[in-house]
């Protein structure tokens, strides 16, 4: 296993570690250093599988489903705790969803969808806003709310867009 590979695997690792902290009684700042560690590990194999040419399929497959688990893990405890309503979470959950969907049709037919800029862009603003959550909470809501409402327009945007450009993958099957 590559140097990326095992990065993925370290994040996918810190994901049940943050939610433990995130669900304890304690200052919330240490699920917030674990998740901000493993969210810029998210950038970190990329990079180094970019540069070093470690593009593996292991790494096609689990560097994405690593970052959704992570957002999803926190989004889901953001609605335990209150910080945000459940139809946020559920918007950007379905866009992972269907976008997955998608791309699994695609490999099965040999081809490939890229991710595009309004990916990269929902993928960060929704770490932001998760970070935000997790260090500001219920006191701050409204600011977290905010950057969450960005990150759910995004999401919208940037499904839009990838089922606009990859329509022809299903047009076969349906």
């Amino acid at each position: 296993m590559n140097l990326p590979n095992r990065i993925t695997t370290f994040r996918i690792i810190m994901i049940p570690i943050f939610m433990v902290l995130f669900c304890l009684n304690i200052p919330p700042y240490w699920a917030g250093i674990v998740f901000v560690v493993a969210s810029f590990s998210d950038f970190l194999d990329g990079y180094l599988a970019r540069k070093y040419q470690l593009v593996t399929n292991f790494g096609k497959i689990m560097d994405p489903l690593a970052d959704k688990l992570l957002v999803t893990a926190a989004l889901l405890i953001f609605i335990e705790k209150g910080i945000t309503a459940s139809w946020v979470v559920m918007i950007i959950l379905a866009r992972e969803f269907l976008i997955t969907g998608f791309r699994v049709v695609a490999a099965s037919e040999g081809k490939v969808i890229a991710a595009a800029w309004s990916g990269k862009a929902k993928t960060v603003t929704q770490l932001i806003a998760v970070i935000f959550g997790i260090f500001l909470g219920q006191k701050y809501g409204l600011v977290t709310n905010i950057l969450l409402y960005i990150a759910t327009f995004l999401t919208i945007y940037s499904g839009a867009e990838y089922i606009i450009k990859n329509i022809g993958i299903l047009k076969d099957e349906i």
